[in-house]
């Protein structure tokens, strides 16, 4: 019976959560947000690299349908509704080019007010705790 009440109680100790200090909250927000920060500036570069390559591929687009227009469609055998066609594609993928260029503005501009955010708070901290220097980033520093 003596046993039961022991096991009881050790069992208890594995689900009470350790508490965080300030310090310590404080670090791992600060390492999220340089996660963050990497994982949106990855992204921004690969929206950078993608509105590259639609930028090139509409650049095709307008000499292949130029260069059919220059020869006459009617000499290949490819009529005006062909020519309608790739019309309207060149104007879908200008308006896809127009929608990453605006997507890859609203992560940069996320990017500056996230990294704006953080400043201020270290700040504020700094501040409250009479600090003249920037808080270490990593426990090692």
């Amino acid at each position: 019976m003596v046993d039961e009440k022991q096991e009881e109680k050790q069992d208890e100790k594995p689900l009470e959560k350790k508490r965080l200090t300030k310090s310590e909250i404080e670090e791992a927000l600060l390492n999220n947000f340089v996660s963050l920060q990497s994982v949106l500036t990855n992204l921004a570069i690969k929206f950078d690299g993608l509105s590259n390559n639609i930028n090139k591929l509409l650049q095709l687009f307008e000499i292949s349908a130029q260069s059919i227009a220059n020869k006459g469609g009617n000499k290949f055998g490819i009529d005006q509704d062909f020519l309608k066609k790739l019309d309207n594609l060149l104007d879908q993928n200008k308006t896809i080019a127009k929608g990453i260029m605006m997507m890859e503005e609203r992560v940069r501009n996320k990017m500056s007010q996230e990294s704006k955010i953080p400043q201020e708070q270290r700040t504020m901290a700094m501040a409250r705790e009479g600090f003249n220097r920037s808080p270490p980033l990593y426990k090692n520093q």
